[in-house]
């Protein structure tokens, strides 16, 4: 065999593999869809946003509750990390450059950022829940946050680098101070990729389970008291996934169908964020 036809099989070999792993990958994924489409929709009705989660043995329920719950947990999460991480990122990208500090932040940060999710859970478990001797959903808020908190930093460190310098060196040449610089025409500038980092940390943190166990816990009642236990989509879907009643089953259908449909959603509006960033 010659040298052309070697690298002609090694081409078509590793051409094939690829594509056959990608049908393999596609296949599993489709059929996840389609049993999580098929069964999630069946669930899909207006009790579900105004009927509570039922209890045992009871028939009908919703997940109101969950769902207001998730939602305040998460929205709390995203502004105790978003103004953290994005102040974090802009410090990396204009005043820490080349320092061993903002070489530290970052290596932590990617360590936050594949830190499993059930180990920030015990973390924060350990640091509120423990000490103040009871769950609740602002240390469920906490715990989504410290999770945001790196895919928002280095997302918008990464767009205010993308900002060439002339723009900084113009801007300063007219007499702004260092402060409007940043604020004025860097972070203007990268806005849409900001706001697209917040969006991929509410995609990131909707789903997360494990650790809402070790700290929101759950509640089968609707509460806004962030400070008690309180219910979520997730851990409720956990626990009616598991349980021996049909119409738990029903509801852990269409909460998985529910969250599926809200992170699709945000993908979907991050990368129109993208497009117009790049246009």
């Amino acid at each position: 065999m010659n040298l052309y036809a070697r690298r002609k099989f090694i081409n078509a070999f590793n051409l094939t593999a690829s594509v056959l792993t990608t049908f393999f990958g596609l296949f599993f994924l489709v059929w996840i869809l389609w049993e999580l489409f098929a069964k999630g929709f069946a669930g899909l009705d207006w009790s579900l946003f105004v009927e509570d989660t039922p209890g045992p043995g009871s028939e009908g329920g919703g997940l109101r509750n969950a769902i207001v719950g998730s939602l305040l947990i998460t929205l709390t999460g995203i502004f105790i990390g978003a103004p953290i991480g994005i102040l974090s990122g802009i410090y990396l990208s204009e005043y820490g450059r080349g320092t061993w500090l903002a070489a530290t932040v970052r290596f932590v940060s990617d360590i936050l950022l594949s830190a499993p999710s059930i180990v920030i859970g015990v973390f924060v478990y350990g640091i509120m829940v423990a000490p103040l001797g009871g769950f609740s959903g602002l240390s469920g808020a906490v715990a989504l946050a410290i999770i945001a908190l790196p895919v928002i930093l280095r997302t918008t460190e990464d767009m205010m680098l993308l900002v060439p310098d002339t723009m900084r060196e113009a801007a300063a040449a007219l007499g702004a101070p260092r402060w409007k610089v940043i604020l004025s025409v860097v972070l203007r500038a990268a806005r849409n990729g900001v706001l697209t980092g917040v969006l991929l940390a509410v995609a990131r943190i909707a789903g997360e389970t494990a650790p809402l166990l070790f700290t929101a816990l759950n509640n089968q009642f609707f509460s806004l008291d962030m400070t008690k236990p309180m219910a979520n989509l997730p851990v409720t879907i956990f626990n009616f996934a598991m349980g021996p009643y049909e119409n738990w089953h029903d509801l852990a259908w269409a909460g998985s169908l529910l969250i599926t449909l809200v992170v699709l959603g945000l993908n979907i509006v991050t990368r129109a964020f993208l497009r117009g960033k790049k246009h």
